[in-house]
């Protein structure tokens, strides 16, 4: 079987198994957890493909999120050619998966010419567990869109070390601000390219100095000459770094040092990498959320993942010079978990699978690799691979398919998400939200009672607590719960709304009036949708 034969057969297999897996997601809801935000109730999105959508989604931090106008315009164009059907959106983050998946594949294949490892890390990639939700959940599709620009600005790159001109680095440099565009996850790649260029391109080596005879014969550059090279992609990180603090911190997204002191988050992200790796392995009772407790894991968790990561990175940087992709994987995997590993904590999560979309590839490198030198020498090693990385890939396979029918709809997803995590009161959150939905009000007063029993001070919870409380005539528990979310967060529109009307039909037109006109100057102030 010729080289392209074989390249062939491995990109169609990686499209079967991708599809085997995924195809079921366009029978699938949307979600109440974000994808209202995103398209569902989001009207700039509702309109479809338009000039004023595409200005407002350059110009807005909406979602208490990111600045990231391409995801906004891929929703549209989805609206645009669907309109609101949920399992078309769901499909086009499947499309744009199994695309991430063969461009993976390919990039490796180009930059190591291992054919049978650079198959096995695309595979590992399209069908591990712990991505379900990047490609799941309509409202990550800034985790498919943006590792689809990265991925191709992985290969401009090695197009452009081909033949070094500027319109080739221009390529580079526009794929990594799409991307940045889509979701600033994507903000290490130009450390990314530093460690690539040391393996599997060889174009620098540690120790090699400028006098080196490799750099006289153009074989190899400096370090040096290689960081200034990244120096316009640094540029833009830093912009694109920037922007998100910024965006985040506008919202309210982001946790101050008084509420969440440096050393708890330095516990938890510490706990959290090594997290990742065990999830990596053994990736049972995933969840939609971890939620965060608010303190340090216990002291006994937390100097034990510290020592296997400072044990880990030792035995890497030991056998670096012989295995040079075992420092390349590795700190592929650290570096790019970097800006979500919750030193700067945005959200209510302690960890989150879909962060791990693009960080595991490192460790995946180091996986295929690793067994393939591991293996050389050995008299059956083609059977071996064979067998041991087909059985890999059939049983990620098989729970990825277990984990994708949790995401069917709502009430499946956080009542999963309550089975296998505890004190988890957004899951309650949102069960209680989808059971209103759906009519069963005394189930949904229970589960958003119970998320306020693990966290007092959660807004959306009394928000919609009182809401509901509201609409069967009990006034007085609905003021409470519609006024402590209102005091939680005085910038909560709707919640002042409603509190308004509560008080209007309570006999209090002068209170309510304060509480409606505020709720009016929010509104025109964020763009808040009232329900």
């Amino acid at each position: 079987m010729g080289n392209t034969t074989r390249t062939i057969t491995v990109a169609v297999a990686l499209v079967v198994v991708t599809l085997a897996i995924y195809w079921r997601v366009g029978g699938y809801d949307f979600l109440n957890y974000d994808d209202d935000v995103y398209v569902v109730a989001n009207p700039q999105v509702q309109m479809g493909f338009s000039k004023a959508g595409i200005a407002w989604a350059f110009t807005t931090t909406h979602a208490s999120n990111y600045w990231h106008p391409l995801t906004w315009a891929s929703h549209m164009l989805d609206v645009e050619i669907f309109g609101i059907d949920p399992g078309k959106h769901h499909l086009v983050n499947v499309i744009f998966h199994l695309i991430n998946s063969i461009l993976l594949f390919l990039v490796l294949l180009r930059m190591t010419g291992a054919l049978w490892p650079s198959g096995f890390v695309a595979a590992l990639f399209a069908v591990h567990p712990l991505h379900v939700e990047s490609v799941a959940w309509v409202a990550e599709r800034k985790d498919v869109l943006s590792t689809f620009f990265w991925v191709l600005a992985l290969w401009a790159y090695t197009w452009y070390i081909d033949r070094k001109t500027v319109g080739r680095y221009v390529a580079v440099f526009l794929l990594f601000a799409m991307g940045l565009m889509s979701k600033p996850m994507v903000v290490t790649l130009p450390f990314l390219l530093l460690l690539l260029d040391y393996w599997p391109l060889e174009r620098w080596r540690p120790g090699t100095g400028d006098t080196h005879p490799s750099l006289k014969a153009g074989r190899m550059s400096s370090f040096l000459h290689l960081f200034l090279e990244k120096i316009p992609l640094l540029v833009l990180s830093g912009a694109g770094g920037v922007m998100t603090y910024f965006a985040q911190d506008r919202a309210g997204g982001i946790a101050f040092f008084s509420d969440l002191p440096i050393l708890v988050r330095i516990a938890n992200a510490v706990v959290a990498y090594a997290g990742y790796i065990g999830r990596l392995f053994w990736p049972v009772s995933l969840a939609v959320l971890y939620p965060h407790s608010g303190g340090a894991p216990p002291v006994w968790t937390t100097v034990g993942a510290g020592f296997f990561l400072i044990a880990t990175t030792g035995l890497v940087i030991w056998n670096a010079k012989k295995r040079r992709y075992l420092p390349v994987g590795w700190f592929w995997f650290l570096g790019t978990l970097v800006p979500v590993i919750g030193v700067v904590q945005a959200g209510e999560q302690s960890m989150a699978d879909r962060y791990s979309y693009v960080p595991l590839i490192g460790l995946f490198m180091i996986i295929a690799f690793g067994a393939s030198d591991l293996t050389k020498g050995w008299r059956y090693r083609t059977p071996a691979l064979a067998l041991s990385s087909g059985g890999a890939i059939v049983a990620f396979a098989a729970i990825s398919w277990l984990q994708v029918g949790y995401w069917k709809d709502s009430a499946t997803l956080f009542q999963h998400a309550i089975e296998v995590t505890s004190n988890n009161w957004v899951a309650y959150h949102n069960l209680g939200v989808e059971q209103a939905r759906q009519g069963k009000d005394d189930d949904a007063i229970a589960s958003l009672r119970e998320s306020l029993r693990i966290n007092p001070l959660y807004e959306k919870a009394h928000y919609n607590l009182g809401t509901i409380l509201a609409k069967h005539g009990r006034l007085g528990d609905a003021i409470q719960h519609l006024g402590e979310a209102v005091r939680i967060q005085p910038d909560y529109a709707k919640a002042r709304y409603n509190l308004g009307v509560a008080l209007l039909q309570s006999g209090k037109p002068e209170e309510a009036l304060i509480h409606l006109n505020e709720s009016r100057r929010l509104d025109s102030i964020s763009g808040e949708y009232r329900p």
